[in-house]
């Protein structure tokens, strides 16, 4: 092809063709740039979805570790309660050992020399009173000690099925004997 134009008007032409390519090439250049924002905008407000829900999701489990937390505080609580509960009926069951000995070595003889004594407790069904056996083993330097023993024990209202086994009246001195009684209605310390 044959360009018969006139010089002026190539360059007019020529001119014209770039300013074209100019404009489409910024038309493109905007384009991108309108994309550009778009797509960031979009990443913007899907980022403040995914922040808002991480955020919702994030108090119900501070609710939910809140109120576990709560529920493992109120179990130890309740442990603890338990326990505290049980020491303060046991505290209020105890029983004075040094009564029931001074109880029992007032009815010894002074000659009579005690060597073992063992206790059992039993306590009735609201457990406020109850009453104690006495196991005693010991010494008894003579028969008439130890019928002196046994006569305190009788007067004694305290005591009650008061038993000396046979075999400590065979010897009449140097006598090992073994008795067993009861003391009634023994209150427990409160």
């Amino acid at each position: 092809m044959i360009n018969l134009l006139p010089s002026k008007e190539k360059e007019k032409l020529l001119l014209e063709r770039k300013k074209r390519i100019v404009v489409i090439l910024w038309f493109l250049v905007l384009f991108f740039l309108f994309c550009l924002i778009l797509i960031s905008f979009l990443i913007k407000i899907y980022l403040q979805v995914q922040v808002e829900s991480q955020k919702t999701l994030l108090l119900e489990l501070e609710k939910e570790f809140g109120q576990s937390e709560i529920r493992e505080l109120r179990k130890q609580i309740s442990s603890i309660n338990s326990t505290l509960t049980k020491l303060d009926s046991f505290y209020q069951k105890k029983i004075y050992f040094s009564e029931i000995l001074e109880k029992v070595s007032q009815v010894l003889p002074q000659e009579v020399r005690p060597t073992n004594l063992s206790t059992v407790f039993s306590l009735d069904e609201e457990g406020e009173k109850g009453s104690v056996k006495i196991s005693l083993s010991g010494f008894a330097p003579t028969r008439e000690s130890l019928l002196e023993f046994k006569k305190n024990l009788d007067q004694q209202s305290d005591f009650r099925d008061v038993y000396f086994s046979p075999e400590n009246w065979v010897k009449s001195i140097d006598i090992d004997f073994f008795v067993t009684f009861v003391i009634e209605d023994y209150r427990l310390k409160i």
